[in-house]
């Protein structure tokens, strides 16, 4: 399988900002591009679920179920909006979507759900699932007071399950960056021993404008 996995810090931290971009630019390289977001919360809401746009940044033909085969309404953890719908979401039916859709294109970019600590059941996380999917992971992290805590943090987490983590992305950096969010994409860089990007806001109605963000690669050997 090849591809990426976005994982984040936390919560609205840019997570499917950044999947929506790599998808788009390896669209527009001429790739086919399958997206993948193992459940999605808050459909209640009145903004574009992260599914609908992670399939509009791709191009893709996918539809709702081969993207997100897990969809609530409430804004809660999935494995508690699970319970609200009364059922459990069950590993193997993520696994099998996630092998399905990458079947079925050149690339995979599967977007997390908050935190890689997030439960998707009781006893299965989100790293859980990055494990077994076995992509690099490119980490969507605020570039703001706090980050660098919450993304060592990330990139421990990730590292002591054997995760190959390919870079950090800080979003939205803004135009003229204050001394600490320079501070912090140098100190996250040092400490973590990693490549650390950055992207700006964006307009997500018009992709045409985005910058490209190529797919993250892991480390040479």
């Amino acid at each position: 399988m090849k591809g990426t996995f976005v994982a984040g810090t936390g919560t609205e931290v840019g997570k499917t900002v950044v999947a929506a971009v790599i998808a788009h630019t390896l669209s527009r390289e001429g790739k086919r591009v399958a997206v993948f977001k193992p459940a999605v919360t808050g459909l209640d809401g009145e903004d574009e679920p992260d599914h609908e746009l992670l399939r509009r940044a791709a191009g893709s033909a996918q539809n709702d179920e081969e993207i997100a085969p897990y969809r609530y309404g409430p804004p809660a953890s999935p494995h508690l909006a699970a319970e609200l719908a009364g059922a459990e979401i069950q590993p193997a039916k993520l696994l099998a979507a996630a092998r399905s859709a990458a079947a079925g294109a050149d690339v995979l970019v599967c977007e997390g759900v908050g935190g890689l600590l997030v439960p998707l059941s009781r006893d299965y996380l989100v790293r859980d699932l990055a494990v077994a999917l076995a992509l690099p992971l490119a980490i969507a992290a605020s570039p703001g007071l706090g980050t660098i805590n919450h993304t060592l943090l990330t990139l421990e987490a990730a590292r002591s399950a054997g995760l190959e983590v390919a870079a950090v992305v800080l979003t939205p950096w803004p135009e003229s960056p204050s001394t600490i969010e320079e501070s912090n994409r140098e100190t996250i860089a040092d400490l973590g021993a990693i490549r650390v990007e950055t992207l700006p806001a964006l307009d997500l109605a018009d992709p045409g404008s985005w910058p490209a963000i190529p797919r993250p690669q892991p480390a040479p050997g």
